[in-house]
């Protein structure tokens, strides 16, 4: 069977196609309709995903449930009567509908190498529920408990993000940022009373603050987000024990919106044995946890390269590697998009980590503000000698203390962590071989890695967009 998964009529729209047990195809809309976190499905998109029609849609939630909670609490109105008319001149297969906490629940646990585990899922609203908890085992995912509006862990974070100025539901990651600059003790006793337990909140953040302080300055703002980076690292604490209690298993599965928090997730390493974080675990995500929904059972997970295919029959890595010595950084775009926020190495900017000027000059070429982090890719056999964790970390999910940050100022935040992605030859050998070439050259088995794209535009697609990118960044050379 053929099964199209589809997030549409919500931020991050996508799709994903599971064909005969096997995941063939994921892809973000944005990076077809150049909207960035746009709500519907590109004309683009659905043209090369029907090219082969499925035998079956599944969506990533129940519609009715959705209708009733913004008649009731307020919200966007989607976009899924658009994707209707786009689809007309296809004959529209059966159509079924999954909850939006089961989608993420599916994406997670299916995708995992797990038999049994415990399934946490955490983000802003879905239907009418904040988090659930699943016990999964074998194939069979049942909801333990759940926590309903308008107590939400990420309705309380994107509340904070406006506060700051930033937009709600898409710059929460900025304010993950600004958290390294700020001071918390100033405003976490404040905050920790709108937020006292996991499962308790003074106020609807769904209608934003009632802030009681004037923002005068920048640093006004780094403070909030300090304080509320750490309510929320702590409640999430609060929840992971609570959670671990009951569980049969020390295995957690942890997906939804909230587990792109890389600070905060570090803090699961303490509380469980194994972790795992599909990829994509947010609302893009769930199109392939709609289609797993209904599929039933655990597929092979074989990496996050499902998007367009941009060319190229191999990895150029002797390339990279001649323009890093020369110019200390490289646009590449080859070979599948990556299914995700993060660019891991088929659609990044590529740097020297060593120079101090090297941030700020990747920031001016991509427009970000000066205090935006970088991540840096790690040869996995080398990652404990460099980093303060032991073992693999593939996808960029959890900021670790740096080991020796003087080295390699460029990829080290201002709190002294970084957001690593760990390579090995089998998971991504062309960029496992740059990074020992440059570990052969320089003795440093670390690069900077970032997504291939300016602020606010989504990361690069396709060859029209390599074109466009190369044209308007000649400063820094595209190798594809």
């Amino acid at each position: 069977m053929r099964i199209l998964g589809i997030n549409d009529s919500s931020h991050d729209a996508a799709v994903s196609v599971i064909d005969n047990g096997e995941i063939v195809f994921a892809a973000h809309s944005e990076r077809y309709n150049k909207q960035k976190n746009t709500y519907a499905i590109s004309d683009d998109l659905i043209e090369e995903v029907m090219s082969d029609p499925p035998d079956l849609i599944a969506y990533f939630e129940k519609r009715p449930f959705k209708r009733a909670r913004r008649f009731r609490h307020g919200g966007i109105n989607g976009a899924y009567q658009n994707l209707y008319k786009k689809l007309h001149k296809y004959q529209w297969p059966k159509e079924v509908q999954v909850s939006h906490h089961y989608s993420h629940a599916a994406a997670g646990y299916f995708t995992s190498t797990f038999a049994e585990a415990t399934v946490v899922v955490l983000d802003a609203i879905g239907e009418f529920e904040t988090a659930t908890i699943w016990d999964a085992s074998g194939n069979n995912i049942r909801k333990r408990e759940s926590l309903r509006y308008p107590i939400s862990f990420g309705l309380f974070y994107s509340a904070f993000t406006d506060l700051v100025g930033l937009k709600p539901g898409f710059d929460e990651y900025v304010l993950m940022g600004m958290a390294a600059y700020g001071d918390p003790s100033r405003y976490a006793a404040e905050i920790n009373k709108m937020f006292p337990k996991w499962n308790s909140q003074t106020q609807n953040f769904h209608h934003g603050v009632n802030w009681p302080h004037p923002i005068i300055c920048e640093q006004d703002k780094y403070d909030i987000a300090a304080a509320v980076q750490l309510i929320y690292q702590n409640r999430l604490i609060d929840l992971m024990r609570y959670v671990r209690r009951d569980s049969p298993t020390q295995n957690l599965v942890f997906m939804g919106g909230c587990a792109l928090n890389c600070s905060a997730n570090t803090k699961l390493l303490d509380i469980w044995d194994e972790v795992w974080i599909m990829p994509n675990p947010g609302d893009a995500g769930s199109s392939l946890g709609a289609a797993l929904a209904i599929y039933g059972s655990h597929i092979e997970w074989r990496g996050p390269y499902l998007g367009h295919d941009i060319g190229g029959d191999f990895y150029p890595s002797e390339d990279i590697i001649d323009v890093l010595l020369r110019d200390k950084i490289v646009a590449v775009a080859n070979g599948r998009a990556e299914f995700g926020p993060r660019a891991l190495g088929n659609r990044s900017l590529l740097a020297d980590p060593r120079p101090a000027d090297m941030k700020d000059r990747v920031n001016q070429v991509k427009k970000r503000e000066p205090f935006r982090p970088f991540a840096p890719i790690i040869m996995e056999d080398h990652v404990s000698e460099w980093f303060e964790i032991d073992r693999p970390v593939p996808y960029m999910q959890f900021a670790v203390k740096a080991r020796f940050p003087e080295l390699m100022p460029a990829v080290v935040h201002h709190d002294g962590t970084s957001r690593i992605q760990t390579v090995n030859e089998y998971q991504h050998p062309g960029l496992y071989d740059v990074l020992s070439m440059w570990y052969h050259q320089t003795g440093m088995p670390v690069l900077l890695n970032t997504s291939l794209n300016v602020r606010d535009q989504p990361m690069l697609n396709d060859e029209l967009d390599a074109l466009v990118w190369q044209e308007m960044n000649p400063q820094v050379k595209l190798v594809t």
